[in-house]
This record gives structure tokens, C-alpha cells and sequence, in this order.
């Protein structure tokens, strides 16, 4: 009998090493509405599998990513396609794509993200959520696995539409409340103070502005400016798989939940947002939502994985064929 080439075998060996090396994303939905989760791949990192899809309330789908993937993840609302046009929008973090996938382009603002460079400097993970570009919904990330000091829960569990300063709201026409999101400050208003830019564009010089103190305040481990690194940047070593939950429990949904439009047949209801030339009024808060700021949030370790079974499998399947390969060539 012939033995196999070595090469193949190399082949072989290489493919089972990269799926052991990769990382697993569990999105889970927890609103009371459907959710049509977003993903942006960063430059020059190959696009995962999907970039678009929609997840009803209670489901959760995995996605696989190599270790050495960078990018983005939201959560799309108050989604439709167009019975004329075809053309799918969303209400908030549409990706002007058209479609449900998103296929290379980003959230419009207002979006809560949820960033991860894996493998990068020293071999760890960096992740965050952000606020940068506005708020429209609750997102909370959890290792799974992993190690270091930093290596921890995540996100903004609070409901911070229904508090948003007026000057930053977004809202919806025929919803009760209409707010559907929240605008950051840089881009309501297009103030280099606001959006760290120009002499602005330094740690130094850029500094927290009573709207992303706002942010801060009702989610400190998010990142709620441009430089906002020091509390609000995580850090995982030995590879960890990661949950990301919309709407963590206990439910921090939009109290419209039951209002929302859930069939992508209809027709996406007009937004109407301050006027980007607003001159910004004072800011005021009045923490309307602390309800909802719950002990052990920070905790969750998300709903249970489908990839469980998988990857448990993997080691398995990995020995078993090497055995054989072996056994071939002897």
C-alpha cells in the first residue's frame, strides 16, 4: 500500500491546528424585540462568515473567528425591507448596505460596539464596548476562559435611551417612548472638543465632556470618549471564547419592546434626530434607569454555548486522525 504524502499529512495536521487556535463568538438576544446583529471585520483581516444576520428574542447563533481576527459587532433595530424596493434599513445601527448583510460596511450612529483585537500585543486579547458613537442598546461581553487581572466582564446593561439629554436624542415616529437611540456629542454637534479631533486630538488635550461623563456615569467600564482607555480597555491571555448578550438579563430592553416592528417585510418607520448644528444646551441627567443597574450583571457568564459539544468533540476528532495518519505511514 501506498504511503501518503507528506505533505498532505502537513496539510492535514495544519487545518485541525487552526481550528483548535480559533475563537468562538456566541450572540445572544435578551431584548424583547428582534435584534440584526452587525460585524465588521477591521482592515486587512479577512471578513468572517457572515456579516449580517437577524436573532429573535431568546436565540443565539456562534461565530467562528481566527485567532488572530479584529473587529466589530452591534446590534441592528427597528429593521424592515421594503415591499417596493427590497431594500432592507434598519432604524439604528443601520449598515446602509441595503441588505441584512452588512458585507464591509459599519454601524451608522448611534451604536453600542462591541471591539476585539484577538492576538495582538504580547499574544492577548484586547476588548472593549463603546459609547463613542452613541448608545442605542444594552451590550455586555463575557470571557469565557482566558486569564489575567483584566481579563473580565464588560458593557452597558443600563437602558440609557430613556434618559438621554434631548439635544442627543433619536427617535422613532409612532413609537411610545420614540426614543430609539442615543447621539454622542461629537456627532450631534461636529466640535472638535467633542470628537477629539484638530487641537483636540491628543490625550492631553482632549479631555471628558459633561455628555460622555453622562455615558460614564451609567456605564463605567464602557468607553465613553475618544482617549477613555485607562477603565475601559480588557485584556484576556490564553484565547478565551467570548458571549456577547443584547439586552443582558435582567431585561433592559426598551420599555417599547412590545411596539417594535419584528417583521422585515414592513416598512421602516421615518427618524428624526436633533439638527447636527444644534447649539449643545447644558447638560442634565437625571438617572431615570439606575433600576436597572443590577448586581451580578458584570457576572454573567451569558446563555450556554451550541459550540460546547463542538469544541469538547474537537480534541477527539484531532487524535483520532493523527493516530490513523500515523498508523499509515508506518
Amino acid at each position: 500500500m501506498a504511503k501518503p504524502s507528506p505533505l498532505i499529512f502537513l496539510i492535514f495536521s495544519r487545518f485541525f491546528v487552526l481550528e483548535v487556535m480559533s475563537t468562538s463568538f456566541t450572540l445572544v438576544n435578551k431584548c424583547g424585540y428582534t435584534v440584526w446583529p452587525g460585524i465588521l471585520s477591521n482592515a486587512g483581516v479577512p471578513p468572517l462568515p457572515t456579516t449580517g444576520f437577524s436573532l429573535l428574542t431568546g436565540e443565539s447563533r456562534v461565530i467562528n473567528a481566527p485567532s488572530s481576527w479584529g473587529g466589530r459587532f452591534w446590534g441592528r433595530t427597528l429593521c424592515s425591507t421594503d415591499s417596493t424596493t427590497g431594500k432592507f434599513t434598519c432604524a439604528t445601527g443601520d449598515c446602509s448596505s441595503g441588505k441584512i448583510e452588512c458585507s464591509g460596511a459599519t454601524a451608522t450612529p448611534p451604536a453600542t460596539l462591541a471591539e476585539f483585537t484577538l492576538d495582538g500585543s504580547g499574544g492577548l486579547d484586547f476588548y472593549d464596548v463603546s459609547l463613542v458613537d452613541g448608545y442605542n442598546l444594552p451590550v455586555l461581553v463575557a470571557p469565557r476562559g482566558g486569564s489575567g487581572d483584566n481579563c473580565t466582564t464588560t458593557g452597558c446593561v443600563v437602558d440609557l435611551n430613556g434618559s438621554c439629554p434631548s439635544e442627543l436624542r433619536v427617535t422613532a415616529a409612532g413609537k411610545t417612548p420614540p426614543v430609539t437611540a442615543c447621539r454622542s456629542a461629537c456627532d450631534a454637534f461636529r466640535r472638535p472638543e467633542y470628537c477629539c479631533s484638530g487641537e483636540y486630538g491628543s490625550p492631553a488635550t482632549c479631555k471628558p465632556s459633561a455628555y460622555s461623563q453622562i455615558f460614564k456615569s451609567a456605564c463605567p467600564r464602557a468607553y465613553s470618549y475618544a482617549y477613555d482607555d485607562k477603565t475601559s480597555t480588557f485584556t484576556c491571555a490564553k484565547s478565551p471564547d467570548y458571549v456577547i448578550t443584547f439586552c443582558p438579563s435582567p431585561n433592559t430592553s426598551q420599555k417599547s419592546s412590545q411596539d417594535q416592528n419584528t417583521d422585515p417585510t414592513g416598512t421602516s418607520p421615518p427618524v428624526t434626530t436633533s439638527p447636527a448644528t444644534q447649539t449643545p444646551s447644558t447638560a442634565t441627567w437625571s438617572p431615570a434607569d439606575t433600576s436597572m443597574i443590577y448586581e451580578g450583571a458584570f457576572d454573567e457568564s451569558g446563555a450556554s454555548s451550541p459550540s460546547t459539544c463542538q469544541l469538547s468533540l474537537l480534541p477527539l476528532a484531532i487524535t483520532f486522525a493523527l493516530s490513523l495518519a500515523f498508523c499509515r505511514l508506518l
